[in-house]
C-alpha cells in the first residue's frame, strides 16, 4: 500500500511544473472555461466583477486590433474558437451581474459594481428612456448589420470554398507534376487549403454565437428591469420611481458593458472573413485601394465643394474635406509624373518577366502519362476513406521505381468534361491506352477463383485484368470478406488498371534524357565503366535499345552497372541488339531466377520439346545476325494452341511457369508468345542460374 501510495504520488506534477503549465498556457485555458463555470454558479463580489469586466473590454479591443493588423484570415485560425470562449464569458458575466442588481439593487446603483454604474450614469445622462434607446439601438446594429453580415459572407465563402477545393486540388497536382513546385511546396499549399475549407465553415457556425449573445443580452436586460423593480418595491419597499431609475440604471449599464465588447468582437469577425482575397493588413488594403486613384479623390473634393456651398450648409466641415480631398488629389497627380529611379539590377530582374508571346514549338510538348478523369470523379483527388488518388499515384512511381530500375514520369490529372461522368481514360504519349469507369460510394468485389460474384450490384469486368467484378455497396463489405471475395475502393481499382498500363509501356517511358540520368547517376566506382564503354564501345542509344528491351519483357533494369558490363563483353563482337539483350540477360540470370520462383523456391519451368526446338531452329533464315524467322502460318498455329493448353494446365495446377528455351531461338519464340500471352516468362537454358532449382510443370 505504501509503495502504491508512493508510486500515485511520484506520477502527480509538482507545484513547480503547474505553475509551468499555467503560465506556458498548457492549462490557461482549461481553468479559464473552469472559471466561466464558476461564474455561472457561484456569487462574485463586486470588486472581483468590475475587473473581470474590464478584461472583457480590453479583450474584445485585443481581438479587433488582431484582426485589424493580419495580412490574411488563415493567420487567425483560433478565431472560431476565441469567438466562443469569449461569448461564454460575457454570457457568465451577465449572469454573475444579473445575480448582483437583483441582490443588492436595493443598495443603489453602485450595488453591482462601479464599472456598471459608471456605464449607466454615462449612457443616462439623467434620463433613463435615452439609455434604453441607445441600449436597443447598439443591440440591433450588432445583431442586425455586423453580425448578420459576416455571417452571410463566412457561409458563402464555406460555401464557394468546398466547392473549388477539387479544382485547386488539382492545380497543386497539376503545378507538381510539371515541375513548378516541389513535394515540400505541394504539401504547404494542401494544408493551407485544407486549413482555409475548416477556418471558413467554423466560421459559418461561430457567427451564430454573436447572435444568440446579442438575444440573451435583450431576454437578460427585460428580466432584469422587470424583476428589479418587482423586487425593489415588493421585498423592500421602495418607491416605484426610485426602483424603476435604479435598477434600469444598473441594468443599462450591464447591457452596455456587455454589448460592447461583443459589438467590438462583432467587428472583428467582419473584419476577418471580409479579408478573403486581400494580401496585407487592413490599413495597407484600404489605402492602396481608395487612397490612390487621383480622379476618385477629384471627385470627393468636387461633390465636398458643391455642398458646402448649398444654402443652409454648414460650410467649415465640407469645405475642410474638400481641401484635404483635393490636396490629396493633386499629390497623387504629381507623384505619378515624377520619373522614378531604375535600378540597373531590378531592371535586369524584371526582362524576362516582360511577357512574350508563347513559342509554337511549346505546343510540340507532350505529357508521358495522363490521366483524364470525368466531373463525377474530381473527388477521387481529395481524400477519399482515407486513401488519396495523388498519394496512391505517388506510392506506385515509388513502388514501380524500386522494381524496374528507374523512375517513371510524373502523372499528370485532368478533367474531361467529354468522359463518361464516372469514366477515366489513361494516356501514354497522349494515346489512349486504357479506359474504364468506377461507381464511387461503392466497392468493387471479385472472385479470386475467378467466377462471377455471388452478391447483389452491378455486374462489371475488371479494367485491368478484365475478370468478372462486381459493385457492391459499402454496407456488404463485411459479407464479401467473409465470403473470401476481394474487395477494393474506386481509387484502388483506377491505380491497379495504371500499374498494369505502366507495365507494359515501361519500355516506351524509358527516353534518352533517362538514361543519360540513370548514367550520370551511378556511383563514382561505375562511372569510370560508363566512360570506357561510351562511346567508344557503343553508344548511349544502342544502350537505350538494350534497356527498352529488357523493360518489354518486365526484367528490372535496376542492377545497371551488371548490365553495362554485359553490353561491354558482347558490343565488340556483335552489333546486334538482340545479341547484345541476350548476352546481358546471362549475366542477369540470379536476378531473373529469383524473380520468377514459385512459393516454394523453385523455379516452375514449361519446356520446349526437341521437335519444336528442331522446327524453330531450322526455320531462321538469313546470314549472320540479320537471322529471321520464317515459320509456316499451319505450324505457327500449332505451336500457339500447344503453348495455351501447356500453360492452361500449369494454372490449374496453381503454378506461374515460364517457357525454357535454347538460347539460339529464344527472341523469336518471344516474338511469338508477346503477341497472345504478354505476360508469359521466356527463358534460355543460358539464364538458368547453377543454384536456381527447376521443377518441370509441363511440355510443349
Amino acid at each position: 500500500m505504501a509503495d502504491a501510495a508512493a508510486s500515485t504520488a511520484s506520477s502527480l506534477p509538482s507545484p513547480k511544473s503547474l505553475v509551468n503549465g499555467i503560465l506556458r498556457g498548457e492549462m490557461g485555458l482549461a481553468l479559464g472555461v473552469v472559471g466561466i463555470i464558476v461564474l455561472l454558479i457561484l456569487p462574485v463580489p463586486s470588486i472581483l466583477l468590475d475587473l473581470l469586466l474590464a478584461v472583457s473590454l480590453t479583450g474584445a479591443v485585443l481581438i479587433l486590433m488582431t484582426a485589424v493588423l493580419i495580412k490574411k484570415p488563415l493567420e487567425f485560425t483560433s478565431f472560431p474558437t476565441v469567438l466562443l470562449v469569449a461569448t461564454l464569458y460575457r454570457l457568465g458575466l451577465n449572469i454573475a451581474s444579473t445575480r448582483l442588481i437583483l441582490g443588492h439593487g436595493q443598495e443603489g446603483t453602485g450595488g453591482a459594481g462601479a464599472v456598471i454604474e459608471a456605464f449607466g450614469h454615462l449612457m443616462m445622462q439623467g434620463n433613463f428612456v435615452i439609455g434604453v434607446i441607445v441600449f436597443i439601438i447598439l443591440v440591433v446594429v450588432n445583431f442586425m448589420v455586423v453580425t448578420k453580415g459576416s455571417g452571410r459572407i463566412a457561409e458563402v465563402a464555406a460555401r464557394f470554398t468546398l466547392d473549388s477545393m477539387p479544382g485547386k486540388q488539382m492545380a497543386i497536382d497539376a503545378d507538381l507534376s510539371t515541375g513548378l513546385i516541389d513535394q515540400e511546396g505541394a504539401k504547404i499549399r494542401r494544408k493551407e487549403l485544407e486549413q482555409e475549407s475548416t477556418f471558413f465553415g467554423a466560421m459559418d457556425g461561430a457567427s451564430k454565437f454573436v447572435k444568440g449573445d446579442a438575444i440573451a443580452g435583450l431576454i437578460i436586460t427585460g428580466i432584469n428591469i422587470v424583476g428589479g423593480i418587482v423586487i425593489g418595491v415588493a421585498q423592500h419597499h421602495l418607491p416605484i420611481g426610485q426602483a424603476a431609475s435604479t435598477y434600469t440604471i444598473m441594468t443599462i449599464g450591464d447591457g452596455l458593458v456587455s454589448q460592447i465588447p461583443a459589438l467590438i468582437i462583432s467587428i472583428a469577425a467582419g473584419m476577418v472573413v471580409s479579408k478573403a482575397g486581400v494580401e496585407g493588413s487592413a490599413d495597407k488594403a484600404l489605402v492602396t485601394q481608395l487612397a490612390m486613384n487621383p480622379v476618385g479623390l477629384g471627385m470627393v473634393s468636387a461633390s465636398s465643394g458643391v455642398i458646402a456651398l448649398i444654402p443652409g450648409m454648414p460650410i467649415i466641415p465640407f469645405a475642410a474635406v474638400a481641401l484635404a480631398a483635393g490636396a490629396l488629389a493633386y499629390k497623387r497627380v504629381q507623384d505619378a509624373k515624377k520619373p522614378k529611379p531604375i535600378d540597373p539590377a531590378s531592371l535586369e530582374a524584371a526582362a524576362p518577366a516582360e511577357p512574350e508571346e508563347e513559342p509554337i514549338s511549346a505546343s510540340l510538348a507532350i505529357d508521358d502519362v495522363k490521366i483524364e478523369l470525368g466531373y463525377g470523379l474530381l473527388t477521387l483527388i481529395n481524400d477519399l476513406d482515407g486513401r488519396k488518388l495523388t498519394d496512391q499515384i505517388r506510392a506506385l512511381r515509388k513502388t514501380l521505381a524500386s522494381e524496374f530500375g528507374f523512375v517513371m514520369p510524373p502523372v499528370r490529372i485532368l478533367d474531361n468534361m467529354r468522359l463518361a461522368n464516372q469514366g477515366y481514360a489513361i494516356r501514354i504519349k497522349e494515346m489512349e491506352a486504357g479506359a474504364g469507369e468506377v461507381r464511387l460510394g461503392m466497392l468493387m468485389c471479385m472472385d479470386p477463383r475467378g467466377g462471377q460474384v455471388e452478391l447483389p450490384g452491378e455486374h462489371v469486368r475488371e479494367p485491368a485484368f478484365g475478370l468478372p467484378a462486381t459493385w457492391i455497396a459499402d454496407d456488404l463489405r463485411e459479407e464479401a470478406t467473409f465470403r473470401g471475395y476481394t474487395v477494393v475502393d474506386p481509387a484502388t481499382v483506377l491505380t491497379t488498371h495504371l500499374t498494369e498500363i505502366l507495365k507494359e509501356n515501361m519500355a516506351d517511358l524509358l527516353s534518352y534524357a533517362e538514361v543519360q540520368k540513370l548514367l550520370k547517376e551511378l556511383p563514382e566506382a561505375q562511372k569510370k565503366l560508363v566512360d570506357d564503354l561510351i562511346p567508344g564501345t557503343a553508344t548511349a542509344t544502342t544502350v537505350q535499345r538494350v534497356l527498352q528491351s529488357l523493360l518489354r519483357e518486365r526484367v528490372s533494369i535496376r542492377d545497371l552497372p551488371q548490365i553495362l558490363e554485359g553490353i561491354g563483353e558482347a558490343a565488340p563482337h556483335t552489333a546486334s541488339v538482340t545479341q547484345l539483350v541476350e548476352q546481358v540477360r546471362a549475366r542477369l540470370a540470379r536476378q531473373l531466377c529469383w524473380a520468377n520462383r514459385g512459393d516454394d523456391g523453385a523455379l516452375p519451368i514449361i519446356t520446349l520439346s526437341a521437335d519444336w526446338e528442331q522446327a524453330f531452329a531450322e526455320a531462321l533464315i538469313g546470314p549472320g545476325d540479320d537471322k529471321q524467322l520464317a515459320l509456316p502460318p499451319s505450324r505457327l498455329q500449332d505451336f500457339i494452341r500447344g503453348v495455351r493448353d501447356a500453360f492452361e494446365r500449369a494454372a490449374l495446377a496453381g503454378e506461374a511457369a515460364v517457357l525454357l528455351t535454347s538460347p539460339g531461338i529464344r527472341p523469336y519464340v518471344r516474338s511469338i508468345i508477346e503477341r497472345f500471352r504478354g505476360q508469359t516468362v521466356v527463358m534460355s537454358q543460358n539464364e538458368i542460374h547453377p543454384r536456381a532449382r527447376l521443377k518441370t510443370v509441363g511440355m510443349v
